[in-house]
């Protein structure tokens, strides 16, 4: 029977991110430089089979049963149904979040190679502003998309938007609208200090309970009792759905985090905001066995550390912005 993976801090880590690759297909304005970024070889990057093996190693090893691809833009990697069909036959829930521009070609394919859920990422529902944002004249190929993953089959779809003060947070109900219309969950994220421009400040960050109340003034909601993931649910009163909402910065939820991620070219970070990352594709290319690979996965989530501290003098800024590290 395979063994937890808990840190010294008693947290059970069971749910993986893996970025398949840094690129991607927007150059979103909080996330990374209008010039782009330095984007990694091919050879950098962990080969299907490598991924495949590093996330049999945590099932078999350590329970893990949630996986998450995510990127950079995922769907840029190239045959991305084939690592779907490998990772589903671990038998672990199996999702994906993606931008979605591309996600008509891909969604089919995807929920047959055994894809169960997925999370769209938008910020705005208006064209002009999402073009800002993006820099992408995308809006109706998201929309499309989040269209295609409903017909597809997979479930829940979820929409992603990060709330940014004087950005798009006028848009909070419209989102709720929409979710409400389309019968999808909206997640809103507070702004976390994750952009490569360095813009983040703790000024600009709209609160869950700001989001809340806007939402609640038109749609009530009522609280639903959360687990350990990372967004607090709320229903409609009325029946009409749910919302969640990811308070990283003001209601920080690091006491039950269960997640840990490896990086497009095979680092292991125990946590969004770690500082130190431990190589798995060394181990991997060296010929190290699966004990090996499983004891420095269990090295990295025992130096994690207690909360990520956002907001507090003593926050030290990861180097790597958001689309470096994975979602």
């Amino acid at each position: 029977m395979a063994a937890p993976l808990v840190d010294t801090f008693g947290r059970v880590h069971r749910d993986l991110r893996i970025s398949v690759t840094d690129r991607c297909n927007f150059r979103c304005t909080y996330c990374m430089p209008e010039e782009g970024l330095d984007w990694l070889a091919r050879e950098d990057l962990l080969s299907f089979e490598e991924i495949e093996r590093i996330a049999g190693v945590l099932v078999n090893h350590f329970g893990v049963d949630s996986i998450r691809l995510t990127g950079g833009e995922p769907l840029v990697r190239a045959h991305l149904p084939v690592l779907v069909e490998k990772l589903s036959k671990l038998g672990t829930d199996l999702a994906l979040t993606t931008n979605g521009a591309t996600l008509r070609a891909h969604a089919t394919k995807l929920a047959d190679a055994g894809l169960r859920r997925i999370n769209i990422s938008l910020d705005s529902l208006h064209r002009d502003r999402f073009e800002e944002l993006t820099r992408r004249d995308e809006l109706d190929r998201v929309l499309d998309g989040i269209d295609a993953a409903i017909e597809a089959g997979l479930d829940p779809v979820k929409i992603n938007a990060v709330v940014m003060r004087g950005i798009n947070d006028d848009e909070v109900v419209d989102f709720a609208t929409f979710g409400r219309e389309r019968g999808v969950s909206v997640r809103f994220i507070e702004w976390m200090p994750l952009d490569a421009d360095e813009g983040w400040t703790n000024e600009r960050v709209v609160t869950q309970a700001e989001i809340v109340e806007r939402i609640s003034a038109v749609y009530p909601l009522e609280p639903v009792q959360r687990g350990s993931e990372p967004a607090q649910s709320f229903r409609y009163l009325d029946g009409g759905g749910s919302i969640g909402v990811i308070a990283s910065v003001t209601q920080a939820f690091c006491g039950n985090c269960d997640r840990i991620r490896l990086t497009a070219e095979g680092q292991f970070r125990n946590c969004l905001f770690a500082v130190d990352e431990f190589d798995l594709r060394s181990l991997l290319r060296s010929g190290a066995s699966d004990d090996v690979i499983a004891a420095t996965m269990q090295e990295a989530v025992t130096a994690k550390w207690a909360g990520h501290q956002i907001g507090q003098e003593l926050f030290i800024r990861p180097k790597r912005s958001m689309s470096q590290i994975g979602g």
